[in-house]
């Protein structure tokens, strides 16, 4: 995901959970019925393979509601009568059909239980329809408060969209609302009065005129596309396109933005190719070819819908301006053009099971922009960038959070810190060219796949060829930072590992006495005999480690 908070957003956060343990006493965190059904996978989800989904709805942006249907095809993985689906408060569900007979089904909270009345005989592909509406919940900070935003442009025309990440898609549209089943390929109709434009993911396939009015934008996604990255964007609309050359040919790519920000988006969106060429170099090619990439402006600072990247940082470089590393390299690139597209590789093509592991989508993106200022800037240039980011880390909570509660890890510790993790490993990996390989092998191996976390360290652990359990045990599942310790003393070196998990032996690269070489550090001490009365100790500082010189 793809979203930054603000400083003032990141105190609340640091307040909000100064009590909170790490892996050693995980904070005692109350979670309710609604919330394990939003985050399991239930009896009644587990039975059924969501295949295709064709949202038709009509946005009215004179009253903000929301009313169409969903019609979902599904292939039965275990005959069973009795299907979940999610649609958060306040929207209604009307009917449900299949077959051509009305259904019958009961709410609880925000699930709605449908019951089937035809067999449903394993292996056979099945079609329902959901009629609702109803006035969504408004999004109050988008993207962080999920739900429509419904604003109006410079000029007094409706400017409108949708973000969900966390909060859930079911907030404006019913579908099976869990992150390990991502449907196939989705046929998109949105209804709006006939001086707006609706740019949703995949291609445009057609727009048609209604005499009431009003016009419905057709389009479609032939990619699988996780539910979050479903999304709506209405506005006053102009566009324009161009073609990047791609590692998979012609990539056509396009921009639509309000129209009085044309020029400067014209300006501003050449990011976007050089975005391409930085990222197809080191994560493989960008993985919706099918579907196009675009970047669309929208009324909130940004989000990594797939195919259809949402943009609002003012067309300005950084971050809102400002560079969050604080190196100035993050001032030469805009910031959400860069990041939020990076998600595409990780969010989009890789995705989490569960939202417990949302560092595989925040923590690589987070580091991919260190890779971006590398590719054009050098790799001291990328390193100086990625150590940067570390005044943001907060190290009050544990990056992993708890799972089948759709529960994410507060704070930003997934993004500053795991990006710091990777760039930790990479330097243990201690060879470019395999990092890259590597990098570019996890999304060919996991393409257009959702995943856990013992997947992508399984993955790691196999092609770097290390034993990485106690590295990842903690940097994703305890807080604390590890700690270099050293002593000198009658020509002997003595180091370790402190503040650490137990096991953690990473290597390390340090320069004694200018000297650079590789020690292997574990919690006992190990004794290096030097010839030198004196000695100078100083660790790589690419690596996400304290060090400490003991004075015993």
């Amino acid at each position: 995901m793809n979203k930054y908070v603000s400083i003032v957003f990141i105190a609340f956060l640091i307040s909000n959970n100064s009590n909170a343990q790490g892996l050693m006493g995980k904070s005692e965190t109350v979670f309710t019925h609604q919330d394990t059904l939003r985050g399991s996978i239930t009896k009644e989800r587990a039975w059924w393979d969501v295949k295709y989904y064709h949202l038709d709805i009509k946005v009215n942006p004179a009253d903000s509601t929301i009313s169409g249907s969903n019609t979902i095809r599904y292939k039965v993985l275990n005959s069973y009568n009795r299907m979940q689906i999610d649609l958060q408060k306040p929207l209604e569900i009307f009917k449900v059909t299949q077959d051509g007979k009305e259904l019958k089904y009961q709410r609880d909270g925000n699930v709605f239980y449908i019951d089937l009345v035809a067999p449903q005989n394993v292996n056979e592909i099945k079609e329902l329809t959901i009629f609702y509406g109803g006035r969504p919940k408004i999004a109050v900070n988008p993207p962080w408060d999920g739900g429509i935003t419904w604003k109006k442009d410079a000029n007094g025309k409706p400017f409108i969209a949708s973000t969900c990440q966390g909060l859930g898609a079911s907030v404006w549209w019913p579908n099976k609302d869990h992150m390990y089943d991502e449907v196939d390929d989705m046929l998109i109709s949105v209804n709006v009065p006939k001086n707006l434009t609706d740019v949703s993911n995949g291609r445009l396939q057609s727009v048609t005129d209604l005499k009431d009015g009003t016009r419905t934008f057709n389009w479609y996604v032939s990619n699988p596309i996780n539910n979050y990255g479903v999304n709506i964007n209405i506005g006053d609309y102009v566009s324009f396109s161009e073609v990047f050359p791609g590692e998979k040919g012609d990539l056509d790519c396009d921009y639509y933005v309000l129209k009085d920000n044309l020029e400067k988006a014209k300006i501003q969106f050449e990011d976007a190719p050089r975005m391409l060429k930085a990222f197809e170099h080191w994560f493989g090619p960008y993985p919706f070819y099918e579907d196009s990439y675009k970047l669309v402006e929208a009324p909130y600072l940004g989000m990594e819908h797939q195919s259809s990247i949402t943009y609002g940082n003012g067309f300005k470089n950084g971050y809102k301006g400002t560079d969050w590393s604080g190196t100035g390299w993050g001032l030469k690139f805009d910031y959400i053009i860069i990041h939020e597209s990076g998600h595409e590789w990780f969010a989009n093509n890789i995705t989490y099971k569960d939202i417990a592991d949302m560092w595989i989508h925040e923590s690589f993106t987070c580091y991919s922009e260190s890779l971006f200022v590398e590719f054009y800037y050098g790799k001291e240039a990328g390193s100086e960038y990625a150590r940067g980011l570390r005044k943001n880390i907060q190290n009050v909570n544990t990056i992993i959070s708890h799972y089948n509660v759709n529960n994410e890890s507060s704070g930003t510790d997934m993004y500053f810190k795991g990006a710091n993790m990777l760039h930790t490993l990479r330097q243990i990996v201690n060879d470019d060219e395999k990092w890259r390989t590597i990098l570019r092998g996890l999304n060919s191996t996991f393409y257009h796949q959702t995943v856990t976390t013992k997947q992508i360290e399984d993955y790691l652990r196999k092609n770097i060829g290390l034993d990485l359990a106690p590295f990842f045990d903690q940097y994703l599942r305890d807080k604390r930072i590890p700690t270099f310790e050293y002593k000198f003393k009658d020509n002997i070196l003595s180091y370790r590992w402190t503040n650490c998990v137990t096991g953690f032996n990473i290597p390390v690269k340090v320069t004694l006495n200018g000297k650079e070489q590789w020690l292997k550090p574990q919690v006992e001490w190990t004794i290096l005999p030097q010839t030198a009365k004196d000695l100078k100790v100083e660790v790589d500082n690419n690596f996400y480690v304290n060090v400490v010189k003991s004075e015993e």
